[in-house]
């Protein structure tokens, strides 16, 4: 069987623990609805690649809900940003470990995770994985304007270091300043 990990927050753990994991997202389009996770790997960083970008949504500390699915149980699978497709859960895995760069990949379970199937939970570091996009370390923010940059830590500064203070939403910074 298969393991993987879902980011939720520490706030929803005892929910989680008796309930169960709800489908998160119901189908739509293409996208089949379902739990979000990813496969726990060898390397924790990719496992848990996703905390980041989820603790900017402000909702305090995130856990790790660990999780066994049948291997042969059908899976979607993709990068967020490119097209998914259907595979086995044991496949899944071994994607995720044969990956060259699997930053940025997710598996979508299509149906709720009971409360039985559940392996663990796990408070983790705050600090694991990427913001916004996974190759966004070292780049200049798109836009710097007050609004695509409300409420985070260090806006203001970051502002004044590009010289975009009063800049207009959706203005991109000049790299040459």
């Amino acid at each position: 069987m298969a393991m993987f990990v879902h980011l939720a927050p520490e706030s929803r753990v005892a929910l989680i623990r008796r309930n169960g994991i709800s489908r998160l997202r119901q189908a739509s389009g293409d996208f089949p609805g379902g739990v979000f996770a990813v496969p726990v790997t060898r390397n924790f960083y990719v496992s848990h690649q996703w905390l980041r970008e989820l603790k900017r949504r402000n909702q305090g500390s995130i856990a790790g809900v660990y999780f066994r699915v049948p291997d042969d149980e059908q899976v979607w699978v993709g990068h967020y940003r490119q097209a998914h497709h259907w595979m086995s859960a044991a496949e899944a895995a071994g994607e995720f470990e044969a990956a060259e760069d699997a930053q940025g990949w997710e598996v979508v379970i299509p149906r709720r995770i009971e409360a039985d199937e559940l392996h663990r939970v796990r408070y983790l570091p705050q600090v694991v994985g990427w913001r916004f996009f996974p190759e966004s370390k070292g780049k200049p923010p798109f836009c710097t304007c007050k609004f695509c940059t409300r409420g985070e830590y260090g806006a203001h500064r970051l502002r004044e270091r590009l010289g975009a203070p009063d800049a207009e939403p959706g203005a991109v910074p000049d790299p040459a300043a």
